[in-house]
């Protein structure tokens, strides 16, 4: 059977949650890693969405997983900020070879 379309949003869900625990964790590599599957589900969500529909009785629950999605995905980018400005720290004081 065809994933519908509500599938492809748990997924992306899942993943967001995988992705918070690694942050939570401080695991930037597993992060960094989850984020390209995200991409990946995210760029065949768009793709499958052109040719099938999401069923109306879905599209509450829809809005009610990308609102935790946008709530998981704030406490992510909370978490990561400091490391992501260490990191730029350490790409502006770092020497580069030319």
């Amino acid at each position: 059977m065809e994933p519908t379309l509500l599938d492809y949003y748990k997924a992306i869900e899942k993943t967001s949650r995988d992705m918070l625990t690694a942050a939570q964790q401080e695991d930037w590599d597993q992060l960094v890693r989850l984020e390209g599957a995200c991409a990946v589900l995210i760029a065949q969500l768009r793709y499958k969405a052109r040719t099938l529909p999401l069923a109306p009785e879905d599209r509450k629950e829809k809005a009610q997983i990308m609102q935790r999605i946008l709530r998981t995905d704030a406490e992510i980018r909370n978490l990561a900020e400091p490391w992501l400005q260490d990191l730029a720290q350490i790409l502006d004081h770092g020497s580069v070879v030319h």
